[in-house]
């Protein structure tokens, strides 16, 4: 199973890959989610002024088909282990997300591995590229 990222949403949403396009559709049957974390990032940059109302329309009929997972308490110590194993000076949804994807054991989807490669552990995925 997968959790996809927040970029990897935006780009399925908004049609910018085909390969995207045909992975997603071959895997949606194992199953497909995302986090809450990703969904709060979702509803933020669909919700800020000068956002299209038609994006935030494709976004949402997105969500709506993929599982959504709640961030529990297995998430929140793993990304802990993880900001304090890494010396994380930065905390972002990123980490969170990869905190999320370890602690389900899922693989992440996303199109920027190099922001998740330092995360031990974590098994990741581009889809955009052929």
């Amino acid at each position: 199973m997968f959790l996809l990222d927040t970029n990897v949403c935006v780009d399925f949403a908004l049609a910018r890959s085909e390969h995207l396009r045909e992975r997603v559709r071959r895997f949606y049957a194992s199953g497909l989610s995302i986090s809450a974390i990703t969904l709060a990032e979702l509803r933020a940059g669909a919700r800020h002024p000068g956002a299209d109302p038609e994006d935030a329309r494709r976004l949402d009929s997105l969500v709506r088909v993929l599982q959504l997972r709640d961030f529990d308490e297995r998430a929140a110590d793993t990304y802990g282990r993880i900001a304090r194993s890494a010396g994380l000076k930065r905390r972002s949804f990123d980490q969170l997300i990869a905190a999320h994807a370890l602690a389900l054991d899922l693989t992440l989807v996303t199109r920027d591995e190099r922001d998740f490669a330092t995360i031990p552990g974590l098994r990741v995925e581009n889809w955009t590229k052929d």
